[in-house]
């Protein structure tokens, strides 16, 4: 028996903003890794909100948005783990916990979202076919608005 092949696909333009942000990502993680606080503190700001514009130009495809939620609270971790060791925030600023603990919050979020996801989602009965229609429906959105 032949297994039939799922291509996965989204709109040309949710692409180069995903691969957009994979670039801000790295630049601001650089900077983080080379110490270079200002401009590291800087692609903050874009890399949030390109994260952000991703989850919501995918919100209409649940698996997208939940996995799209998850790494927006990553970057939020990271990103308060990032300013915690340029500081000396990263430890004992409220008892032994500093930024980088407190960071666990968003990242403890993303991994509920995550585990939502993968335990109760994701092994729903018509979950295939839920995200083949949701796709489907988006791509046919996106093609009227980009006619008009």
């Amino acid at each position: 028996m032949e297994k039939k092949l799922t291509v996965y696909y989204i709109p040309f333009k949710f692409r180069k903003v995903e691969n957009l942000h994979i670039l801000l990502w790295l630049i601001k993680d650089a900077c983080w890794a080379l110490n270079f606080k200002i401009p590291a503190l800087i692609m903050i700001i874009p890399t949030l909100l390109v994260a952000v514009l991703i989850t919501y130009q995918t919100r209409k495809i649940t698996s997208e948005l939940l996995h799209n939620l998850a790494i927006d609270f990553w970057i939020t971790a990271n990103c308060t783990w990032m300013v915690g060791e340029f500081y000396g925030w990263d430890v004992n600023l409220i008892g032994s916990w500093g930024l980088r603990q407190f960071s666990i919050f968003p990242f403890g979020i993303g991994l509920v979202i995550l585990g939502y996801y993968y335990i109760v989602y994701r092994n729903k009965k018509d979950f295939q076919d839920q995200v083949h229609q949701q796709t489907e429906l988006l791509i046919k959105e996106e093609a009227v608005k980009s006619t008009n």
